[in-house]
């Protein structure tokens, strides 16, 4: 089995975005789409629908972002006020 940053994905209300990608981009997307139903057995029925899990995912695995998230959520909304 294919192994995929992505799961399932969760019946939530839908969400509506406007992005224009690079038609590369929209390939790929698409492609991850069909990879993603093959693996999950989930069929996708907008590829856009991935965008969102997508950040999501990479959001949350990046470790400076949640290094700077940590930092910031410690010096307290005082910090926030403060320039340099």
């Amino acid at each position: 089995m294919t192994k995929l940053k992505l799961g399932p994905l969760a019946d939530d209300k839908p969400v509506k975005l406007s992005v224009e990608l690079p038609a590369a981009v929209h390939r790929d997307l698409v492609a991850y789409a069909e990879v993603l139903a093959q693996a999950t057995g989930q069929i996708v029925s907008d590829p856009a629908k991935l965008i969102v899990p997508m950040i999501e995912r990479f959001m949350a695995t990046d470790r400076a972002f949640a290094r700077t998230r940590r930092a910031t959520a410690q010096s307290g909304p005082r910090a926030a006020g403060r320039s340099g």
